[in-house]
């Protein structure tokens, strides 16, 4: 029986570099996603995940891992984007109170 995790040259195969830790910042960029961390952690994942990428890319038959770091970059970039909402919505109350205290100290000057 063939072992389908051997290059033709019966070598084994290398896992990507990154693959895990791309995985689990992806994951992780979900969890902390209302926090600032999460935006962070989503771009760091994005940026290992690209090089990864890259490299399976280039030659695909010596790589395996490749399932895991993909659903790590798609995870990466869903983390990111709910970091990113999450900030405007900060920055939108922080511009909402901003305003009404603006407002008031204005109102009591008068």
């Amino acid at each position: 029986m063939e072992n389908l995790s051997q290059t033709p040259s019966n070598q084994p195969k290398a896992m990507l570099p990154n693959a895990t830790a791309v995985l689990v910042l992806g994951i992780c960029s979900i969890v902390f996603g209302c926090l600032f961390v999460g935006l962070i952690l989503g771009i760091i994942g994005l940026v290992l995940g690209n090089k990864s990428r890259k490299l399976y890319k280039e030659n695909p038959a010596i790589w395996e891992g490749y399932n895991q770091l993909n659903a790590g970059w798609i995870m990466s970039i869903i983390g990111l984007a709910i970091s990113a909402l999450y900030t405007i919505y900060y920055i939108f109350w922080i511009v909402i109170f901003g305003a009404a205290a603006a407002s008031f100290w204005n109102m009591s000057q008068m």
